[in-house]
C-alpha cells in the first residue's frame, strides 16, 4: 500500500460510489477542490489501484479558537478495502502536511456511522448535537489537535 498526493478529479469516482451512491457524480465534487492554494488530496493505492481517498481544505470553523485549521472532507474507501487501515494511513500522511502549513487543528463533519472510527484515530466530538446534511444524513462536528 502506498499513499500519494492525487488530483481532486481522482477522488470523484470513489467519493461518489461510497459517500453519495444514489446521486450523480457532480454531488461528489466540492467547492475549492481544484484550488491547490486551499486544498490537497491523498489517495491510498493497493496493487497500483486507487482504493481510498481523503481531501483536506484550509478552512476555518469559527467554533474553534485555533486561527489556522484544515477541514477533512470526502474520506472514503472502496467497500472491498474497508477495515484495512487505509484511511488511518491517509490521516497519518496528512498530519505532517497540515502541521507544516502552521495549522493546529483538523476538523470534520463526521457521519454518525463513522464517529467510532474518528474517535479511534484521536478526534473528539465538539458536542453531542446531531445535524442533518441534506440528502446525505446525520452528522456531528469533530476535531483533532495536530
Amino acid at each position: 500500500m502506498r499513499v500519494l498526493r492525487i488530483s481532486a478529479l481522482d477522488t470523484y469516482p470513489i467519493r461518489q460510489q461510497v459517500l453519495v451512491p444514489k446521486h450523480e457524480l457532480k454531488k461528489a465534487k466540492f467547492e475549492n477542490d481544484e484550488d491547490e492554494d486551499i486544498s490537497f488530496h491523498l489517495g491510498a493505492f493497493k496493487d497500483s489501484k486507487l482504493v481510498s481517498v481523503a481531501s483536506f481544505f484550509y478552512e476555518r470553523n469559527p467554533i474553534f479558537p485555533d486561527l489556522h485549521q484544515y477541514q477533512l472532507r470526502g474520506m472514503a474507501t472502496l467497500p472491498e478495502n474497508q477495515g484495512q487501515g487505509l484511511s488511518s494511513e491517509l490521516l497519518t500522511t496528512a498530519f505532517p502536511i497540515i502541521k507544516q502549513n502552521f495549522c493546529t487543528l483538523l476538523w470534520c463533519n463526521a457521519r454518525l456511522s463513522a464517529v467510532g472510527y474518528y474517535e479511534k484515530v484521536g478526534f473528539k466530538k465538539y458536542n453531542d448535537e446531531v445535524f442533518e446534511i441534506e440528502e446525505i444524513g446525520p452528522h456531528v462536528l469533530m476535531s483533532k489537535q495536530i
